[in-house]
């Protein structure tokens, strides 16, 4: 009997990059590129994390964006100190949380929740929480970077004007979100022109996509400044658009949004210094699962053993995590987030985490400023009377897990996208590389268990019987194939050098046909 499964029969690997200069890791090559060449330029590690960052917005905008949030990590080689930029999504000072009232289903969601009436938490103007993206970072910029803005906005505002590429994997993406796209006019004209998904004839080049009105946006942010986001002209048009669509999103929640930047939270696993963004992110939670490991993974290897104890620990700290944080319930699809990882020449690292949070977040594109809208408001429980419940002005927790460590005489940044599966990737990769002592291109090759909250552990399709064998004692286990669609595990980018000096090498997510490492030069 033929047994019917997802599969992809080629076998994908990608190199990784070195360079003295410094690399930058991205889930997109041209965002790649523009990093690396502002590192040739003489920028740092954050001049080229934020220049990938706004660049990424017009050619990947289903992941993240102006409209979006995240958290960055900053390690300063002069300071020897590690910071965490804090640009997450808030909820408006006018949401009323009664707008939310429950069906008595389970909503189709990320995270389970229960579903709410019309999806307001998901989809459309009620989904819409106050971005941070811009003013994180551009804070970043100005706190810890060596260009000015300007320079730093350019190469995005020139990628904005050119439209994005639309090839197959572009095609696949938005064919994934066509459904709920069609119903917002500006999206709908921009994404699905003639009503479909844009497609590539066979034997020429693919065809672009000019996103609305994003290029005279960007380059409103160049010339006005970040600011301008949120108080000027750029900041009228946004709350014009929302409250045209039912959003109670206002100037006042706009003019009063701030990044905040906060000394990293520290923690120890063996002889390894973890640097994690504090506070609603899944850092404490990646903390709390390596003291839950101890000393069980050893050896040449990781065995079955090694991966019990990964499946021991993630689920004791999921379990932790929900009933003192919030965010309970089972994940059941990828999220929209994207990770750059980012060293200099210098010795400064950056592990920068944004997201829309779904796939093209609300869905909403806004018709003024063709700036793609958050969902954040999904990232709240749905039901009164929980650590992460909706309430007006509020922080929601999130699964980004942005992290800098150093072991050994080198430091690393990493981090990944994938909702709920950030923190174990993050987890595993890093006992890779410390327990085991492998490469960055090995720890990114090497296939990795899934357990984030939910009744059933999911298990690379790479990894042997035996180590399936061991698990099932515990647990119920369904294994999956870890390839380009569906993405069923986290998608890593990271970066590692020596400490003190030399070169530093990149590695990027091996099954994306976009992620890349470029260096300068």
């Amino acid at each position: 009997m033929v047994e019917r499964s997802q599969h992809e029969t080629w076998n994908i690997t990608k190199e990784t990059v070195s360079s003295e200069q410094g690399v930058v890791a991205s889930h997109h090559y041209l965002a790649s590129d523009i990093g690396a060449e502002v590192l040739g330029r003489g920028g740092n590690a954050v001049d080229a994390a934020v220049a990938t960052s706004l660049a990424i917005g017009t050619v990947e905008p289903w992941m993240s964006g102006l409209g979006g949030g995240g958290f960055m990590m900053v390690y300063l080689a002069s300071e020897d100190k590690t910071y965490a930029v804090d640009f997450g999504m808030v909820a408006p000072r006018d949401l009323n949380s009664d707008d939310y009232p429950l069906t008595g289903s389970n909503a189709a969601d990320l995270f389970g929740w229960p579903e709410v009436l019309e999806n307001r938490n998901l989809i459309g103007y009620p989904s819409i929480a106050v971005p941070g993206y811009v003013a994180g970072i551009s804070t970043a910029a100005a706190k810890f970077g060596s260009l000015p803005w300007e320079d730093l906005i350019t190469p995005a505002v020139e990628m904005a004007e050119m439209g994005m590429i639309s090839d197959w994997y572009a095609t696949l993406m938005i064919s994934t979100a066509a459904a709920q796209l069609k119903e917002f006019p500006e999206s709908q004209k921009v994404y699905l022109p003639d009503g479909f998904p844009p497609v590539g004839e066979w034997g020429r080049p693919p065809p672009g996509i000019v996103l609305g009105k994003l290029a005279e946006t960007y380059r409103r942010l160049r010339d006005a400044g970040p600011r301008d986001f949120y108080e000027g002209k750029l900041a009228d048009s946004l709350v014009s658009d929302l409250k045209a669509g039912g959003s109670v999103l206002s100037k006042v929640d706009l003019a009063k949004y701030e990044a905040k930047v906060h000394p990293a939270l520290e923690g120890k696993y063996k002889d390894v210094a973890i640097s994690v963004a504090p506070g609603l992110t899944a850092g404490p939670t990646l903390l709390d699962t390596f003291q839950r490991l101890g000393d069980r993974a050893k050896g040449k290897t990781p065995d079955p053993a090694t991966y019990q104890a990964y499946a021991e620990s993630l689920s004791e700290a999921y379990q932790h995590r929900f009933d003192t944080m919030g965010d309970s319930n089972e994940a059941t699809s990828p999220s929209c987030t994207t990770h750059i990882s980012v060293a200099d020449g210098e010795g400064n690292f950056v592990a920068l985490t944004q997201t829309l949070l779904s796939l093209f977040g609300s869905k909403v594109m806004l018709p003024n400023s063709g700036v793609l809208m958050n969902n954040g408001i999904m990232w709240f429980d749905p039901r009164p009377g929980r650590p992460n419940s909706i309430q007006p002005g509020r922080k929601p927790l999130s699964n980004m897990c942005p992290t800098i460590f150093s072991h050994n005489g080198t430091r690393t940044a990493l981090g990944a996208s994938g909702g709920r599966r950030i923190m174990p990737a993050v987890f595993q990769l890093m006992s890779f590389l410390t327990d085991f002592g492998m490469d960055v291109g090995s720890a990114a090759a090497q296939p990795r268990i899934d357990v984030s909250g939910g009744d059933t552990l999911s298990l690379d399709s790479r990894l042997s019987p035996e180590i399936e064998k061991e698990i099932s004692k515990k647990y119920s286990v369904e294994r999956g194939h870890h390839g380009v669609y569906p993405s069923l595990y986290a998608c890593p980018n990271l970066v590692s050098g020596a400490i003190g000096g030399g070169p530093v090498t990149g590695a990027a997510f091996i099954p994306s046909p976009w992620a890349k490492v470029s260096a300068p030069g």
